[in-house]
């Protein structure tokens, strides 16, 4: 589980102890249902630490999708994914995925975050497939972009070298599968620590523990409903993770808030709805 890595560069500017680098799939599965402990730990740690996304293609399912995965991802570590749009309609190249992903980062990094999250609802909640231009078009209007520099940018070069870069980094620190998070502290030549695959969220704490070389005092999580409105889509085990709250009781509190007509089920999925949508 534990690798030792030379680090490759270092942000400027940054004040915070630590920078983690998470190498992610945008299609893939257990990248996804990792998304809830990378929440948790940015709200109880995320003032120790920066966090960039690495995209990579470089994983076996540019040769096809390894479904049983999913299920031991869920058993190890109690996150549920829906993996129904696994089984019935193939996920397309991963590379074109992190392409369009690198389109949307020229508008920031920000951006880029938002569109991921828009992207991995098409495929693993709506059950789409990203074949056509206007789901991607879609998936920009809805994370905030500006749609035509977006489709410019489809076509670019700039987003094939800046997708080429995410590729050498990821071959620097020999990143093979995902997700893998690498871990560095302020000190440039100290190793790093690498994280391949799916671990309970204690893992990750202790990590930050052993770079920081002390042990911080979390900071105090907010509400579920705040939660759930930055998180936007959450299973009942994803509330219970975060919350370290029994699953009866983090699904007594969705349906509290269905109730309330804050939150609305699909399928396996509880997802928030804007103020907006509740009045209109």
């Amino acid at each position: 589980m534990k690798v030792n890595e030379k680090r490759i560069d270092k942000q400027e500017g940054t004040t915070k102890q630590l920078e983690i680098y998470l190498f992610v799939d945008p299609l893939c599965p257990d990248c996804w249902a990792l998304e809830p402990v990378l929440k948790k730990l940015w709200m109880e740690y995320g003032q120790y630490f920066t966090l960039r996304h690495v995209l990579t293609g470089q994983l076996d399912r540019l040769n096809g999708v390894t479904y049983k995965r999913i299920d031991r991802h869920a058993t190890r570590t109690g996150i549920a994914c829906d993996d129904r749009v696994l089984l019935e309609a193939p996920l397309p190249i991963p590379y074109v995925a992190s392409l369009v992903v690198k389109a949307a980062e020229l508008q920031g990094r920000q951006a880029s975050i938002r569109f991921l999250r828009q992207l991995q609802e098409i495929v693993f909640i709506q059950e789409k497939t990203m074949t056509d231009t206007s789901t991607l078009i879609q998936c920009a209007i809805d994370a905030g972009l500006d749609v035509q520099e977006f489709i410019n940018d489809l076509s670019s070069p700039i987003a094939v070298k800046a997708f080429q870069c995410d590729l050498k980094i990821s071959a620097e620190m020999d990143v093979r599968d995902v997700p893998t998070l690498v871990f560095f502290n302020e000190n440039i030549e100290e190793e790093g620590i690498k994280i391949s695959g799916c671990y309970p969220y204690d893992v990750y704490v202790d990590v930050i523990h052993e770079m920081l070389g002390f042990h911080p005092q979390p900071s105090p999580l907010p509400p579920i409903e705040q939660f759930l409105h930055h998180a936007q889509f959450v299973t009942i085990d994803d509330i219970a993770m975060v919350y370290n709250i029994p699953r009866c009781k983090a699904e007594c509190e969705l349906k509290k808030l269905r109730l309330k007509q804050k939150v609305e089920q699909i399928g396996s999925f509880w997802r928030w709805i804007d103020k907006e949508k509740r009045l209109g």
